[in-house]
């Protein structure tokens, strides 16, 4: 994109989507960012029918996914991508105030993407095509691995690679982690085709990961699988399957205490859409609400049907809701009225 439409449109975000950033008075700067009290950057909860998660400050028309928080609820991380830079954002409670999104610390020179916090919130993972020693470093999605990083005081420690046997030659990556440490994620085959593997921690050592049944390697392509902390269920981004409204759905399958993953089932229209693209879920720590990506649009795409100027078109184009992908939320109930 030209560097000029890409500055013309970030301005716009900020304009149309809320006060966001700094304004002059009195020759003076202040920040003009709202002012955001209480859980969830004091959002509205919703109910069974699904919600634009914080419009003009986490959705913002920017193309924007993955959901990760800590377990105390006053950490909040979400990827975005600007033309071919993806990076993963922060924001904190402060004195019981949320603070502006930035990039975090350790994200913004490699491509990072899909972070996940580990329920105990000692360790916190995420894809990055950053190089490992040794390694010549390269533009784009040239190394797909999982990386990690441990609890220091109130930050992060340095990334580092999880290695083998979680990362392969292939590329590997959304993390998602349960109570015991067991590690989730994908892995892409020679084929394109890629399937859930699963890896226990056992010591403070991940054992060789074992790739998981048709339930919930299920489709015609499946990835970025969510597991819930306790292993009950898992969300499935899957393509091809007959119930399918359209593209990637999201599909839970449950689990037994035994290890017997029932068959998928279809979240419905609620969330999935057929015009929609969704393909990243996420629970909140307390199991409430369901975060998910979808590219959806309003109803009526908040366009005029005559005497828009391209100024004005370009202004909603940048608002959510207008087709990029935006983080939606909805109760967890949505689920449970799903349970076999």
């Amino acid at each position: 994109m030209h560097m000029r439409l890409l500055i013309c449109l970030l301005g716009l975000v900020l304009s149309a989507c809320g006060p966001c950033g700094p304004a002059a008075i009195d020759g003076n700067v202040t920040s003009t960012f709202p002012e955001l009290r209480g859980p969830y950057l004091g959002q509205e909860p919703p109910g069974l029918e699904p919600r634009l998660f914080a419009p003009g400050v986490v959705s913002t028309g920017l193309a924007t996914r993955d959901v990760a928080m800590t377990p105390e609820g006053d950490e909040l991380y979400f990827a975005v991508t600007v033309g071919a830079r993806t990076m993963i954002m922060v924001t904190k409670m402060v004195g019981g105030t949320w603070t502006e999104p930035v990039v975090a610390p350790f994200s913004g020179r490699y491509l990072d993407i899909e972070p996940a916090i580990s329920p105990d919130g000692k360790r916190f993972f995420f894809l990055s095509s950053r190089p490992q020693p040794g390694q010549e470093e390269k533009p784009g999605w040239v190394y797909q691995d999982i990386w990690a990083m441990d609890r220091v005081g109130d930050g992060w420690g340095e990334p580092y690679n999880l290695g083998p046997p979680v990362n392969s030659d292939a590329p590997e990556y959304f993390p998602s982690v349960t109570t015991d440490g067991t590690l989730y994620f994908t892995r892409e085959g020679e084929d394109r085709v890629s399937a859930t593997y699963r890896s226990q921690l056992v010591d403070g050592v991940y054992t060789e990961p074992e790739i998981l049944g048709p339930e919930v390697n299920c489709g015609r392509n499946r990835f970025n699988v969510f597991v819930a902390s306790d292993e009950s269920y898992a969300i499935v981004p899957a393509m091809g399957r007959e119930d399918s409204l359209g593209g990637v759905d999201y599909y839970v399958v449950f689990r037994s205490a035994d290890d017997v993953w029932s068959e998928p089932i279809n979240l419905g229209e609620a969330v999935n859409q057929p015009e929609g693209r969704e393909w990243s879920a996420s629970l909140s720590p307390d199991g409430k609400y369901l975060f998910f990506m979808s590219s959806r649009t309003a109803a009526d795409g908040g366009l005029p049907l005559t005497g828009s100027t391209i100024n004005e078109l370009l202004e909603i184009s940048a608002q959510p809701g207008q087709g990029s992908s935006d983080i939606w939320w909805v109760s967890a109930e949505i689920i449970e009225q799903l349970r076999p």
